[in-house]
């Protein structure tokens, strides 16, 4: 397992981690999968033999019960994993039961807790912007939070560019606690984070955890051109994450991964798309959750796979889009004096 600094900050994660959306399966999350603390007994083995020393969970997944479930399942496993959590969707009916005030925070962090078993949360996310509260009142709740010991790093997930530069800015302004991390998605599929929020990681040292990396099964080989989606997946029971915008381009880009993967000897396409991920600057870890073991199983060997420049050609081929403003422009005009940041989106079109 290859490890990686999470951002500008001494600790080191795994290149994937588990995901837990698919522990309890309460609700709209059955969805997504309804493993029971036996079986989530079974994958944190697994995870801690593959040498992945993280799990993300949410204390909106399944109300909860996802939290419960691993606060029953990870004991013996305590100090070999790190936990990471998150705070901002609704908890319940009441006004203050959600977003990213010093209220809601404060009290989340504490179900959060208790749920989990633990007197501290490793990283703790900022699930989704909140446009409504003063980015110092969050900043400072957190802040507290970690002088307590109860967090001891802080992410923001789902954030655009501009937000976050305003929680830098605070954070230095205030001297609060700083973000380590963001948590985007981004996939073969899904390339929008490379124009700023990939950058903007690099530039600020905010290192990326790419949550659906397989883009919910659709970088599996599963669904494919002309063929109905499988019967029992998200997608057929309305799960609508990730959009997709344009089909034909998907399936493309899953007739390469499969053409890819049979390049090599007992690879799947997921483990090719997993491969092309982690392998990308600015990230640092990728999420992989399963329905059950073998899934699993499948996505971990992807850590062991390093795939050719030829591979990676092919993938880029069929995945890239074109350069959006002011992108274009900079390529024709600042090639001279672009940093690396710059150059994790634009460098690549240089040899156009």
């Amino acid at each position: 397992m290859k490890y990686n600094y999470l951002g500008h900050s001494g600790l080191k994660v795994s290149a994937l981690q588990l995901g837990t959306m698919t522990f309890g399966g309460e609700g709209f999350f059955a969805k997504a999968g309804n493993i029971d603390v036996k079986g989530a007994k079974r994958q944190l083995d697994m995870i801690v033999e593959a040498g992945v020393n993280m799990l993300d969970t949410s204390n909106v997944y399944s109300k909860g019960t996802s939290e419960e479930v691993i606060g029953q399942a990870i004991e013996g496993h305590r100090n070999d994993l790190l936990i990471a959590t998150k705070v901002r969707f609704p908890m319940g009916e009441g006004p203050n039961d959600r977003g990213l005030s010093r209220h809601h925070i404060i009290e989340a962090c504490e179900a959060s807790l208790k749920r989990l078993k633990t007197d501290h949360i490793d990283l703790y996310w900022c699930h989704e912007w909140d446009g409504m509260t003063p980015v110092e009142e969050t900043l400072r709740a957190m802040d507290d939070l970690m002088q307590a010991g109860k967090i001891r790093y802080l992410g923001v997930s789902n954030f655009s560019g501009w937000h976050i530069m305003k929680y830098l800015s605070a954070a230095e302004k205030e001297h609060l606690i700083r973000p380590v991390a963001q948590q985007i998605h981004y996939t073969l599929q899904a390339r929008e984070a490379e124009q700023e929020l990939l950058p903007v990681g690099i530039d600020q040292g905010l290192g990326a955890v790419i949550w659906s990396p397989l883009a919910c099964g659709l970088l599996t080989g599963k669904y494919r051109r002309g063929k109905p989606d499988p019967e029992g997946t998200r997608r057929v029971q309305g799960w609508t994450e990730p959009p997709v915008h344009d089909i034909e381009a998907l399936y493309d880009i899953v007739e390469v991964l499969i053409e890819v993967a049979d390049g090599y000897e007992g690879v799947t396409p997921a483990q090719v798309a997993l491969a092309w991920l982690t392998s990308r600057p600015g990230v640092a870890s990728a999420i992989v959750g399963a329905r059950n073991d073998e899934q699993l199983a499948d996505n971990l060997k992807a850590a062991e796979l390093t795939l050719s420049q030829e591979a990676i050609e092919k993938l880029e081929k069929v995945s890239r889009k074109p350069l959006a403003y002011p992108y274009w422009h900079q390529k024709a005009t600042a090639s001279d004096r672009l940093s690396p940041a710059d150059l994790s989106l634009i460098g690549p079109h240089l040899e156009d």
